[in-house]
């Protein structure tokens, strides 16, 4: 399922969706995210992000647009798509992209992240997504064969302090390193000024995801305004 170069450059400049629910949410149901998914699509998403195998299966079934998936195996240290297995059952489940944690911290299978992306290749042909946090993470999750650069990671690592918004400084660093991938924005991307600051950095695409998909944080935003 991987995507072409073409696919790839159809990217830039989109919104990318996305739609995940925390355990124990009402909407941490694969249906409910699928239907979350499918309704930003037609809002003009050209792209969704969904966690969990049976989200990444409902979700392919509901768009007809590119779904990165991924799977979270914890809450701590690397916990996104943290293995090769966890990789290729996300690449089964049908994602077109695997979005991984892409930092340089040791992966819980002992394997690095070039014998992981290596492992996806030879498994599934599936395009892979490296999560990172810091421009080192990217330099390296570049040169171990990543398609796609993101964000994510920015203030959570350790290596750089989580800020209010996007990290549009690492942002920048990394699109000024001309790694030769897409770098992808995501992280606190909260509004749609925040957005167009990203693709203003040099962002290819933009990650929101809390912002338009998380009632619960979206009503606690309006909640503490109106209690200020």
């Amino acid at each position: 399922m991987l995507l072409t170069a073409s696919d790839l450059a159809a990217l830039k400049g989109a919104l990318i969706v996305s739609a995940q629910a925390y355990p124990g949410e009402p909407m941490r149901d694969p249906r409910t995210m699928a239907q979350v998914a499918a309704s930003a699509v037609i809002g003009g998403a050209k792209a969704v992000r969904v966690q969990g195998l049976a989200d990444i299966s409902a979700t392919r079934s509901a768009v007809q647009v590119p779904v990165i998936g991924l799977f979270k195996d914890g809450h701590e240290g690397v916990f996104i798509t943290p293995t090769l297995h966890h990789a290729l059952a996300v690449a089964a489940a049908g994602a077109h992209v695997v979005a991984l944690d892409g930092t340089r911290r040791p992966r819980p299978d002992g394997l690095t992240l070039a014998e992981t992306i290596a492992g996806i290749r030879a498994g599934s042909g599936a395009t892979v997504m490296a999560d990172c946090g810091s421009l080192e993470d990217a330099i390296a999750a570049a040169a171990a064969g990543a398609d796609l650069i993101g964000t994510t990671l920015a203030g959570y690592t350790g290596e750089r302090p989580k800020i209010q918004g996007p990290d549009l400084e690492l942002l920048e660093d990394i699109v000024a390193a001309d790694l030769g991938v897409p770098v992808i924005a995501e992280g606190r991307i909260h509004t749609p000024a925040q957005a167009r600051a990203a693709l203003d950095a040099g962002a290819h695409a933009v990650v929101v995801g809390t912002a338009i998909t998380h009632p619960a944080t979206l009503t606690g935003w309006f909640l503490d305004a109106l209690e200020s």
